[in-house]
């Protein structure tokens, strides 16, 4: 039986679901248990809910298919900027490692989470069912997304989301067989047309399936007025979330901004690799040689080799493009929640969880709370890469 936390306060200006923030003091052990108004908080704590994020494969050193202990380090890590909940990210490789990174991310789960870092619910199952043809950063070891291999996967219990090219033989089916088991289903890694992908989000649309862009622009070729591409089919989906990574190296904010014209659906993730929060110097990533330089990583043909984002500069980076707070909060929180089934968190109410992060007026992380229990907000010391 879980034992209640002691009745904790914060005052500051709190951000309601309204979207209204509102000097108040939020009383919470676990959960939210009230939001108090009090015209003496300070202008200069900002308290939010924590952010939410469903792509990420590593940090602090640390990568998700290294196994239970890296899980642990990448959860504080990604913690200590103000994320609260997350999915370990796979990579493409030969199978039996991916099953073992699931393995290892539900040994996580079911030993109790991770004291001091984010919440983990579950996985993201990014690769190996994407097209040899269009991988980015992923390595060469693409399979087709067959029964059986459906079937290993939602026998671990694990995956939450999964990106998947519908342009595979078998794409259709697995995606119904997924979302049966409530995994959300991103379109990403693909050469599909425009036509391809609408009709694979309609299909899906009519069984009541979570649908997702997997980075969107990323790894799926951008708009042209004749061929509109992968992009447009999924803006244009009245019910697909869309994962941005705003890096302001990804994606540039201009076309951030078009998918926030399009969609109220738009997400912000970071595609975090391990090299996050490490700065310039050499890594890996699914075994291959990362260069690290001027806040970028590369492989050494050149192609970005993820992210080196935090939750926190994701936020700072949507209001600098001109999204207000409380847009760039959803983004970060209410929105990646409802994409993977998640309805007890994403805002600040009474009965949700107690997810917190609080910042200064300049948008810098001060606290983290995750369930209602503080966490480091300092970065942890990082495991070397292996």
């Amino acid at each position: 039986m879980t034992t209640p936390l002691q009745l904790q306060t914060l005052s500051g200006q709190v951000l309601l679901p309204s979207g209204e923030l509102t000097p108040a003091r939020l009383e919470f052990g676990r959960q939210i248990s009230a939001i108090v108004p009090d015209s003496t908080a300070s202008t200069e704590r900002l308290i939010l809910p924590g952010f939410i994020d469903t792509h990420v494969h590593g940090g602090g050193g640390a990568d998700a298919m290294d196994g239970p202990q890296a899980v642990r380090t990448l959860a504080r890590f990604h913690a200590s900027h103000g994320t609260t909940t997350l999915l370990p990210t796979t990579i493409t490789n030969p199978w039996e490692k991916v099953l073992a990174a699931l393995h290892g991310i539900r040994q996580v789960m079911d030993e109790g989470g991770v004291p001091g870092g984010a919440d983990i619910v579950g996985a993201h199952l990014e690769g190996p069912f994407i097209s040899p043809g269009r991988l980015g950063a992923q390595p060469p070891n693409t399979l087709e997304p067959t029964p059986e291999l459906i079937a290993e996967v939602l026998a671990l219990n694990v995956v939450r989301a999964v990106t998947i090219a519908p342009e595979l033989p078998g794409a259709l089916e697995a995606s119904f067989a997924m979302a049966r088991a409530g995994v959300r289903i991103g379109v990403g890694h693909t050469r599909a047309d425009t036509e391809t992908v609408t009709a694979f989000l309609n299909a899906l649309n009519a069984v009541g399936a979570s649908t997702c862009a997997t980075h969107l622009y990323n790894a799926m070729g951008g708009i042209e007025g004749r061929i509109p591409g992968p992009p447009a089919a999924l803006m244009a989906d009245a019910h697909a979330y869309l994962e941005v990574i705003l890096d302001n190296i990804h994606v540039h904010p201009g076309s951030f901004r078009l998918a926030c014209a399009a969609s109220q659906r738009v997400m912000l993730v970071t595609d975090a690799m391990r090299a996050a929060g490490l700065g310039d110097g050499i890594s890996e990533l699914g075994g291959q040689r990362v260069i690290v330089k001027d806040g970028q990583a590369h492989l050494e043909n050149g192609s970005l080799a993820g992210s080196l984002l935090t939750m926190d500069m994701a936020l700072r980076n949507a209001v600098q493009a001109g999204i207000s707070l409380d847009g760039a909060s959803r983004m970060l929180s209410e929105i990646p929640a409802r994409s993977v089934g998640l309805s007890d968190r994403g805002m600040l109410e009474p009965g949700l969880r107690a997810d917190l992060v609080v910042l200064d007026v300049d948008l810098n992380v001060l606290e983290v709370y995750v369930g209602g229990s503080r966490v480091n907000a300092e970065p942890q010391t990082p495991e070397p890469p292996r």
